[in-house]
């Protein structure tokens, strides 16, 4: 007699259920950008979503009870010059975001409470360094103002965000960087290439503490550290079929696990929840969101199971743990977005017929409160998230957001002090550049003559060789005539 044993699990009904379409967003105009981004960042406050714009880049921040049918003249955050390619939300202030564009410059955002009433202009403050286009932006996860943006001219930078100074500038991808991550302390980082490598690094120096090939296949791979450091990647294989691996840090060449998909071509975004070790694969182009469970025994990543909807996604954002309905068993949040404009809240859920709290779904998760500051973490110190209950809820404190305002006012501050220097230093200078200038009138006056003088030894030239090309084509035409015609041209020369 066979019988088939089933692997015991709280998570082996989780089951996604769609809002009703009142409860979800429409009318909005996803960005037709090809680069391999989920377009989305959640908060507990807001919902980001970059959007189609003329004449640069923008992106639409609604705040959570903003839902229906978005008006097309909604206010937009839109100072880049080019295409946005990726946003994501400060962890340790919600009112924060950060954007990447293809004009090279990231630029940080502050959101008032309640969204904006108009169109936002003004950045907190630029970081410009990258040469080429900004495709991935990634707040650190426990150090305040700590972001790591990478970009097409194949620089992975580190920046403290409350100077605008670039921390550290890793110079060590031959290609395009296609993906990075932060482990749980934020004490090292994954990022996968164009040459199809996964190299595991160390932030402060640079240095390549490994690396090994990733997947066969030449499209875009994707890694992520998981919480007890484990990396999960996602990627092609030589006949362009999808896989996903788990590898171990001290042997990457050597998968634990590797499994293939499907044939589909769209790149599969790992989206990963540290509280339940849960990992949801979700493609673009996709109609599904597959969902895994990651434990210490064989196989290791176990299939939970897959949530299917009618149409594909363009994008999908996913909300911490700290922005879920508790109450409701709910232990993640997604926001896909479709071609058409809509975007579709779905809940995921463990059925539970207790409404006390589930203290096994929800152990202490990440808050909103940094552990060590940008100095602190550029002098070699390390630290894991402050962990928080969720057992009354996520209820950010009056007295902490205070807090963060004021501290975002002193950059700004900081930011209007700069620039009275900089305007005193101009108007002390002003002389100086007066006689640069003169200078450099005199110079371009000498270039025109110069230019002038051989245009005419051009002209000069250009009829000389004119003249001796039609002696030499009057001499080919006699020599190749007949003897009548060459005396007829010999009696007109007479």
């Amino acid at each position: 007699m066979s019988f088939r044993v089933v692997r015991s699990s709280k998570f082996r009904h989780v089951y996604g259920t769609p809002l009703k379409r009142e409860q979800c967003y429409d009318n909005i105009r996803v960005s037709k950008s090809s680069w391999d981004s989920t377009f989305c960042a959640v908060n507990p406050k807001f919902l980001a979503i970059i959007v189609e714009s003329a004449g640069g880049g923008a992106f639409i921040v609604l705040p959570h009870n903003k839902v229906g049918r978005i008006p097309a003249d909604y206010p937009l955050v839109g100072g880049h010059k080019g295409p946005v390619l990726d946003i994501a939300w400060c962890p340790h202030n919600d009112n924060v975001i950060a954007s990447g564009s293809e004009d090279c410059v990231v630029k940080v955002w502050q959101i008032p409470d309640g969204g904006i009433s108009r169109t936002l202009t003004e950045s907190i403050v630029d970081l410009q360094l990258h040469q080429r286009r900004v495709g991935l932006v990634l707040w650190h996860p426990s150090a305040l103002n700590v972001l790591l943006t990478a970009g097409s001219d194949n620089f992975v930078i580190i920046w403290n965000v409350g100077t605008g100074e670039a921390l550290v500038r890793i110079d060590c991808h031959p290609d395009v960087v296609y993906s990075a991550c932060w482990n749980w302390d934020g004490s090292r980082i994954v990022t996968t290439c164009k040459d199809k490598k996964i190299r595991i690094l160390d932030p402060r120096s640079g240095e390549i503490l490994e690396e090994a090939i990733a997947h066969e296949g030449s499209k875009a791979t994707r890694a992520i550290f998981l919480r007890g450091g484990l990396v999960f990647t996602t990627g092609f294989s030589k006949m362009s079929e999808r896989q996903y691996s788990l590898r171990a840090p001290d042997m990457l060449g050597e998968p634990i696990v590797m499994v293939e998909l499907d044939t589909s071509n769209g790149v599969m975004f790992p989206l990963y929840d540290p509280d339940t070790n849960l990992v949801y694969l979700c493609g673009k182009g996709d109609s599904v969101i597959r969902y895994f469970e990651i434990t210490p025994e064989p196989p290791f990543v176990h299939y939970i199971n897959t949530f299917q909807t009618p149409d594909p996604q363009r994008g999908i954002g996913m909300m911490p743990k700290r922005g879920c309905d508790v109450n409701s068993c709910e232990i993640t949040r997604f926001y896909r977005l479709n071609n058409s404009g809509f975007c579709q809240v779905v809940s995921m859920t463990v059925p539970r017929k207790s409404e006390l709290f589930q203290e096994d779904l929800y152990p202490d998760t990440p808050g909103d409160t940094a552990a060590i500051s940008a100095e602190e973490w550029e002098a070699g110190t390390d630290a894991e998230p402050v962990l928080i209950s969720l057992r009354d809820g996520y209820q950010p404190t009056a007295s902490k957001n205070e807090l963060k305002v004021q501290k975002k006012s002193n950059i700004l501050s900081k930011g209007a002090k700069v620039a009275s220097n900089v305007q005193n230093a101009a108007q002390i200078s002003s002389a100086a550049c007066e006689e640069m200038l003169k200078e450099c009138r005199e110079e371009i006056r000498k270039l025109k003559a110069v230019i002038v003088k051989h245009e005419g030894r051009i002209r000069v030239l250009e009829s000389a060789v004119a003249l001796q090309m039609k002696e030499e084509e009057r001499k080919e035409r006699k020599e190749s005539a007949s003897p009548d015609v060459k005396e007829a041209l010999a009696s007109d020369e007479v």
